[in-house]
């Protein structure tokens, strides 16, 4: 347990933090989760907008977000969905 005030402030700081990059990481889950049970257009840019914001967020790196962007178009494509362009 920390003693010094700024340490106690920089626990609390990392716990606020840990709690909100938990919840943006369900969120992403869940869109996910969602698009692999019904695989459609909507679904899929739901989920592609839930990477892009991790990344604005500095949740995830670029290229971590772009490879499981491409997974999931890989996937859609499997699934027949038709993808506007």
């Amino acid at each position: 347990m920390p003693i010094i005030k700024s340490a106690k402030k920089a626990a609390r700081q990392a716990d606020k933090r840990t709690k909100h990059n938990v919840e943006i990481k369900k969120d992403i889950k869940a869109a996910v989760k969602a698009f692999k049970a019904d695989p459609n257009a909507k679904t899929l840019a739901a989920a592609q907008s839930e990477y892009d914001k991790a990344v604005k967020k500095d949740l995830l790196k670029k290229n971590t977000a772009s490879r499981r962007k491409a997974n999931l178009h890989e996937f859609a494509k499997k699934a027949g969905v038709k993808l506007a362009k």
